[in-house]
């Protein structure tokens, strides 16, 4: 679940939790809503983690190898 789809799903379940006020026979909305903000919550949570533990720094080839070998070899006549 990426970060936009965790708001969104937590979104959504705050607005059948707080805005519904309809019901439906046999599905409480109340609790429809309070499962997807819980779900919206971790799934954010989740997400932000997996992004931070990615972040551990920027590599590059240029800073493992040696200087000489970004210059082009030289022909000597």
């Amino acid at each position: 679940m990426t970060i936009g789809v965790a708001i969104f799903v937590a979104a959504l379940g705050a607005i059948l939790r707080y805005a519904v006020t309809d019901s439906i026979s046999g599905i409480d909305i109340n609790t429809v809503g309070t499962i997807l903000i819980v779900a919206g919550v971790v799934g954010l949570v989740a997400s932000l983690a997996l992004a931070m533990s990615d972040r551990g720094g920027v590599t590059d080839d240029r800073d493992r190898l040696p200087r000489d070998r970004d210059r082009l070899p030289r022909d000597r006549y």
